[in-house]
């Protein structure tokens, strides 16, 4: 059974507000719960704009790579031509050592021995001069023969080997280099 109390005031209550929970006020609870869902829907909203900024970001880095896997040829074509034009001014300008080109010949021979190493008449000049000037700057082997080839243009060579010949030109070297670039990922 339930009692009833009774409590006399000596004067009139102006408010009254029930407290714990117990009621609460309809328009504080009504603002909460307006704020929660505007809360969550702006959280809603920007995981949709990291998403969609997401989506642009691999859009973009699917392009690039389509983008350089499509012109890979065309950008190592148009590398070797740079690395072209770069060596005929240098060798133009004479700025190149003649000694490291042979000496890296020489690297891919089959053997030292009864080497005929063809130059170009100015290289073979150069070279003479390195070689009398400090003989122990030029590492050729001694039975190593060397002849004026007009055919042979600067910064080249060819060896004449009794296994074979090996040539060391700008053209094939540039060559080589294009297609490592064409094949590199």
């Amino acid at each position: 059974m339930s009692r009833t109390v009774t409590i006399r005031l000596e004067k009139a209550i102006a408010s009254a507000k029930l407290q714990n929970g117990a009621g609460g006020d309809a328009t504080t609870a009504s603002a909460e719960a307006k704020e929660a869902k505007l809360l969550r829907l702006q959280k809603e909203s920007l995981a949709e704009v990291c998403q969609a900024l997401q989506d642009a970001v691999n859009k973009v880095n699917e392009f690039q790579e389509n983008l350089f896997k499509e012109h890979k040829e065309q950008i190592a074509k148009l590398s070797v031509e740079i690395a072209r034009k770069i060596l005929v001014q240098k060798v133009e300008e004479k700025e190149y050592a003649i000694e490291p080109i042979i000496e890296e010949a020489l690297k891919n021979a089959p053997t030292r021995q009864d080497v005929v190493v063809h130059l170009n008449p100015e290289d073979l000049v150069e070279y003479q001069k390195v070689q009398q000037e400090d003989p122990a700057s030029c590492r050729i082997l001694a039975d190593v023969k060397f002849v004026s080839d007009t055919n042979i243009g600067r910064a080249e060579c060819l060896l004449e080997t009794p296994k074979g010949i090996i040539e060391s030109l700008i053209d094939e070297r540039l060559e080589r280099i294009g297609k490592a670039l064409e094949t590199a990922e």
